[in-house]
């Protein structure tokens, strides 16, 4: 069901507008708004990366593997899912990988900027997308499965977002989440990314569990590029600010994009057999709504 943001009230999904107090999301540039004065400029991210990472994604290893994660997760741990919810969906990269290994699902995408959304929705036209605020998701046992991949490091609030995240998966539900580990990793990529903050596992469980999550698998992945990643940051924290390319990690050659792309796909094949590993540029959580 849907949840007014006015009122509080949880009403049918199908309705437009809330019958008690008769809020109803304002449409903005042809999505429907439920966090409007924010769709242009909400924070935590800039609309102007959008055009970069739907040019990026579909070539980058690092984008590939995270996919093929994704998915992976999905069958294993909520193969008969029905209603999905990617929060922060961007240009619905992931969201076309779900589309194509789950065709009978509903989709839906949200993103606090409209800018991502036009891309999202050119790039999948059989999902439904909406502008929203996820510290404050207009919905209450809706989805079955809900996914953040890296967008829980550029909220502050991050308690308050996994909260809304519970309300808003119907019981037993799951959340799939990646983020970015280890603050020693901190680089001008994050200030550029906009992160807020690394994370550590232990921190992030026990928020999770705060909120009412059971977790289910948690494992580090883009562990064997460690080395590499490290070495990256550092240089790039060396050199003058003026002649910083704090993107030149995601523009590689196809040779090495190949071979980072099986370093990773090694990786999975491992987390797939069982193997949480412990350290990693990133980390994936699997947790059900107790």
């Amino acid at each position: 069901m849907k949840r007014c943001p006015d009122c509080a009230l949880g009403f049918a999904a199908a309705a437009e507008r809330c019958p008690r107090c008769g809020w109803a999301p304002t449409m903005v540039d042809g999505f429907p708004a439920y966090a409007p004065d924010l769709a242009h400029g909400g924070g935590g991210f800039k609309a102007s990366y959008f055009a970069d990472l739907a040019a990026l994604e579909e070539g980058n290893f690092w984008f590939q593997s995270r996919n093929r994660l994704i998915l992976w997760a999905l069958r294993r741990y909520c193969p008969g899912f029905e209603r999905f919810l990617e929060i922060g969906c961007g240009t619905g990269y992931v969201l076309s990988g779900v589309r194509r290994a789950f065709p009978n699902a509903q989709l839906c995408g949200s993103e606090i900027f409209v800018a991502g959304l036009r891309f999202a929705a050119a790039r999948l036209p059989s999902a439904s997308f909406l502008q929203m605020d996820a510290r404050s998701i207009p919905f209450r046992e809706e989805f079955d499965v809900i996914g953040a991949f890296d967008v829980l490091e550029h909220i502050e609030a991050d308690a308050l977002v996994l909260a809304q995240v519970h309300d808003a998966l119907r019981p037993g539900g799951v959340l799939l989440l990646t983020v970015p580990q280890h603050a020693w990793l901190w680089s001008p990529m994050d200030d550029y990314a906009l992160h807020v903050r690394r994370y550590t596992a232990p921190a992030l469980h026990r928020t999770l569990r705060a909120e009412g999550f059971r977790i289910v698998r948690s494992t580090s992945f883009v562990t064997t590029l460690l080395p590499a990643m490290a070495v990256s940051r550092w240089l790039q924290s060396n050199e003058p600010p003026a002649t910083r390319d704090v993107t030149a990690e995601l523009r590689i050659s196809p040779r090495l994009n190949t071979l980072f792309s099986r370093f990773l796909g090694a990786e999975a094949a491992a987390i797939s057999m069982g193997a949480n590993l412990p350290v990693g540029g990133s980390r994936l959580v699997v947790a059900r709504k107790a």
